[in-house]
C-alpha cells in the first residue's frame, strides 16, 4: 500500500469506525444478500437461524459483528505493519475453517465490504478508495489463508 492509498483508508474508515454495528450490519445484511448460504454457519446454543433478519438481531451475532469490525480497525490501526498481526490472522483463518467456512466465501465478504463503505462513504467512496481497501482486504485474507493451509502440529 502507498502512503496515500493507508491515508484514503485511513480517512474512510474514520467515518465509519465511529458506529461499528450499524455499519457491520449494512455488511453481513449485503454477504447474506450475496450468499443465503452462510447463514446456517451462524449457530449459538445450537440454534439455526430461520432468516437473515432473525440472525442480524441476535445478540450472539452482534457480537460477531463488533469483533469483525474490530479486525478491520487494527488491519487499519497498522497499516505500516501488517505483517504484525500476521499470527493473529492466521489463527482466525484457523478458527473459521474449523467452523466451515470456505476460501472463496472471503471474496464475497470483500465484496460486502466494500459495499458496506460505499453505502457508508457516498460520493467520498472514489476509486482510489475502492482500489486502497481491496488491497487492504487482500492482505488480510492472505494471511488469513496461511491459517488455512498450515497443517495441525503432529501432522
Amino acid at each position: 500500500l502507498s502512503g496515500g492509498q493507508r491515508a484514503l483508508i485511513r480517512e474512510s474508515w474514520q467515518r465509519v469506525s465511529g458506529s461499528p454495528v450499524q455499519h457491520g450490519l449494512v455488511l453481513f445484511t449485503r454477504l447474506f444478500d450475496l450468499d443465503p448460504d452462510l447463514l446456517p454457519l451462524f449457530q449459538y446454543n445450537c440454534k439455526q437461524f430461520a432468516s437473515p433478519q432473525e440472525c442480524l438481531s441476535a445478540p450472539e451475532f452482534l457480537d460477531h459483528i463488533r469483533k469483525v469490525m474490530l479486525v478491520i480497525d487494527a488491519a487499519v490501526s497498522h497499516l505500516e505493519n501488517l505483517s504484525c498481526l500476521e499470527e493473529y490472522l492466521c489463527n482466525l483463518g484457523k478458527k473459521h475453517q474449523a467452523v466451515g467456512v470456505k476460501v472463496e466465501s472471503f471474496s464475497t465478504v470483500g465484496e460486502s465490504l466494500l459495499y458496506m463503505l460505499e453505502k457508508c462513504l457516498g460520493a467520498a467512496f472514489s476509486p482510489e478508495v475502492q482500489e486502497a481497501w481491496s488491497k487492504l482486504y487482500n492482505a488480510v485474507v492472505k494471511a488469513m489463508q496461511r491459517g488455512w493451509e498450515t497443517l495441525p502440529e503432529g501432522d
